[in-house]
């Protein structure tokens, strides 16, 4: 089971900076997880909420505000271009959500996609994966018809109907650790249906062996050196 920063080491360090992921390396992750969101200038940062009222105290809006801008507002704030040149170098698989409902519709999809291609000979020299992840159905089929080979997850809601993930193109199903505590069984139903299964927030002991007992392929928590830890022991 490979352990990803979520959000970069968030337990201990501001969400989506570079210290909680320079922290997440140390603590020893095996690859990062970010959300991602378009400026209205089309540059791809790393955000996960539309505005910046969490973590900046700000009513700015991602997508109505130019890149330049909001680094005024959050100095903190990454690009994908710096994400991505940071993981290859540390040599770290990511998993790279793309949030939605937003105004540009899928052109967040567009942009990632062209930096893999961009950075594909970088990617493989690292040997690291690249997973792109949605709750959006649409976003997940999007990405197919750019490229059939980019790895994808389809994040599960609690009540996200299993239609949907069945017919869904993504080589991976998401659900959320509430989600698997309450349904443990869909843990043996979406490994054979011939998916590997990613768990996000996983940061409690007792659910971080719950993961490990059920066979999750990709543990994603806030906590990635405690998870270490506590399947260390």
């Amino acid at each position: 089971m490979k352990i990803y920063a979520h959000r970069g080491a968030s337990h201990d360090y501001p969400e989506m900076t570079m210290a909680a992921y320079e922290n997440a390396v140390k603590q020893g992750a095996d690859g990062f997880e970010c959300d991602l969101r378009l400026t209205k200038d089309g540059i791809a940062v790393l955000w996960h909420d539309a505005d910046l009222k969490r973590c900046a105290d700000s009513d700015a809006v991602v997508a109505d505000s130019n890149y330049l801008q909001l680094k005024g507002i959050y100095p903190q704030i990454l690009t994908l271009d710096q994400f991505l040149d940071f993981a290859i170098v540390e040599k770290k698989s990511l998993l790279l959500e793309t949030k939605h409902p937003v105004p540009s519709r899928t052109a967040i999809e567009d942009k990632v996609v062209e930096k893999i291609h961009l950075e594909a000979k970088r990617i493989e020299k690292a040997g690291i994966s690249v997973n792109i992840m949605s709750f959006s159905w649409f976003a997940i089929e999007r990405v197919k018809a750019l490229d059939k080979n980019i790895e994808t997850t389809f994040l599960l809601h609690d009540q996200t109907p299993w239609f949907s993930a069945r017919y869904s193109s993504a080589q991976s199903l998401g659900p959320g650790i509430s989600l698997l505590r309450k349904r443990p069984a869909l843990a043996k139903r979406i490994k054979e249906s011939g998916r590997k299964l990613n768990v996000w927030t996983v940061n409690e002991p007792n659910d971080i062996l719950l993961c490990q007992h059920l066979g999750v392929d990709n543990l994603i928590t806030n906590r990635p050196g405690f998870a270490r830890e506590i399947l260390r022991k």
